[in-house]
């Protein structure tokens, strides 16, 4: 039963990486990288790393995601702001 869930887990876990890399939308791969994160959190538990799993949820999942999005939110990237190109 262990293993199974650890495979399962880690074959998310590689699928939104993935998406992380390929995602078009910088917003969308903010949200994968939290969907990793939480893999990561899902695997610390599976190997009785409870302090570890906190920690990951709360410093990365809760502090540096949110300064991630608030950072992409403030920059504004829609192409309806970009300057027309003259030839």
């Amino acid at each position: 039963m262990g293993t199974s869930v650890f495979y399962f887990v880690a074959t998310f876990s590689v699928i939104f990486s993935l998406m992380v890399i390929f995602s078009k939308n910088p917003v969308h791969s903010v949200l994968y990288l939290i969907l990793t994160f939480f893999t990561f959190t899902v695997h610390y538990i599976l190997l009785n790393a409870q302090f570890l799993a906190v920690v990951n949820f709360i410093v990365y999942m809760g502090a540096i995601m949110v300064l991630f999005l608030f950072v992409l939110m403030l920059l504004n990237l829609n192409k309806d702001n970009e300057p027309l190109k003259s030839n």
